[in-house]
């Protein structure tokens, strides 16, 4: 329950404010927005503005004019607001939490909608200018979402400050030093036979050697104890490349230091840029080979990711959604078919050419589009269901 819980909290989250992006670039350059709805079909709830008030309808099921059970609306209410003049936007609450979507007037989207009249409050009877700031508003708001997160992660802890003690503050489940009977607080003092002053000198010997038996000295109670075990592994990005590192799940203490807003903002903002930077690798190492497709997660594994992270608490559920976020980002602006980035990629070609491309090859761009992002979401799911069955 609380994977799911998470799951749709992060992904309701990030999708809502990103579509909120696009509604409200639209509305702010004249553009009509059909339907916004918070949450996927089937409508429980909807709000339609019109003239001098609103049409509120509550649907759930009920009987056809066959006596057939059908989802349909049970009630419905204009509320009257005299001298409104009503946008014809139709306001939803959806039973499926995960996000939600915006309906713009011509706009050729996944629905391959056609019906474009060239009336002056469609998109495409827009400016390009104006277009691409619709467009490319929801990857703005992704972004401002982590930036903001990160921001006020970093006002309210403070500036991180690793102790160079080489005391054990957290013990991990299920890692070595959990096996051995290491507690919080015990002091390491020798790796084979080497001697430890400092947490770096500790975590430079444990990093170079990934699953290898080692002999530990730690001080418990001013009690010497000795332990042999065989330190784990986890894959990390060492100077733009994945390596292997040892680890045995020890963490040192961690004391925070007070800062101001300003200093916050600057602290989000370089945390926001790094997402950006390893994004930016991931992409280098998957055009070079480096790394595969069989590294990419999907919906299986953000859902395993969010329900681990609720688990250890609030400030890394929000760190996971921060960086999934700028991780939305970053897919949305790539220039696919399908995503904000294709549609910006076919506003900057007319641009460039200086006339519109016809209406039957946006579709045809569209459906390019859509087929390819269909077979990424196919590879992406193969890869979760393969990690589930391995571990």
């Amino acid at each position: 329950m609380i994977t799911l819980l998470a799951t749709a909290l992060i992904i309701g989250v990030i999708v809502f404010v990103h579509e909120l992006g696009h509604y409200l670039a639209a509305r702010s350059v004249g553009v009509r927005v059909e339907k916004f709805s918070v949450g996927f079909p089937p409508r429980i709830i909807t709000m339609t503005s019109v003239p001098d008030g609103w049409d509120f309808r509550l649907f759930f099921f009920t009987k056809d004019d066959d006596s057939k059970r059908v989802w349909a609306p049970v009630y419905e209410k204009h509320i009257s607001r005299p001298g409104r003049k009503g946008t014809f936007t139709e306001y939803c609450f959806a039973l499926v939490p995960l996000g939600g979507y915006v309906k713009m007037a011509g706009l050729i989207d996944e629905n391959l909608e056609s019906k474009i009249e060239h009336k002056p409050y469609e998109l495409m009877s827009k400016p390009r200018l104006a277009q691409a700031w619709v467009m490319s508003a929801g990857v703005i708001m992704n972004v401002l979402l982590a930036l903001a997160i990160y921001t006020g992660i970093a006002y309210n802890q403070g500036n991180p400050v690793i102790s160079e003690e080489p005391v054990i503050a957290q013990i991990f489940e299920g890692q070595p030093a959990e096996a051995a009977g290491m507690l919080v607080g015990d002091r390491i003092i020798e790796i084979n036979g080497e001697s430890i002053e400092t947490w770096q000198e500790l975590t430079e010997i444990i990093h170079s050697i990934p699953n290898t038996q080692i002999n530990l000295h730690f001080e418990r109670d001013d009690v010497i104890i000795e332990k042999d075990l065989v330190t784990s592994f986890q894959p990390a990005l060492v100077d733009g490349k994945i390596d292997t590192l040892g680890v045995i799940g020890i963490a040192a203490e961690v004391t925070y230091e007070p800062i101001n807003f300003l200093q916050a903002i600057g602290g989000g903002w370089q945390a926001t840029m790094g997402v950006f930077g390893l994004i930016g690798t991931t992409l280098k190492m998957l055009a070079t080979g480096a790394a595969n497709m069989k590294d990419i997660g999907g919906p299986i594994f953000i859902a395993q990711m969010a329900g681990e992270t609720a688990r250890a608490g609030l400030v890394p559920l929000l760190f996971l959604m921060a960086m999934i976020s700028v991780n939305l980002a970053v897919i949305n602006i790539l220039p696919i078919p399908g995503l904000d980035g294709g549609h910006l990629l076919v506003i900057g070609i007319e641009s460039i050419i200086r006339r519109s491309l016809s209406l039957n090859v946006k579709i045809a761009i569209q459906k390019v589009g859509m087929a390819f992002l269909l077979i990424l979401m196919m590879i992406v799911i193969f890869n979760d269901i393969g990690r589930l069955f391995t571990n």
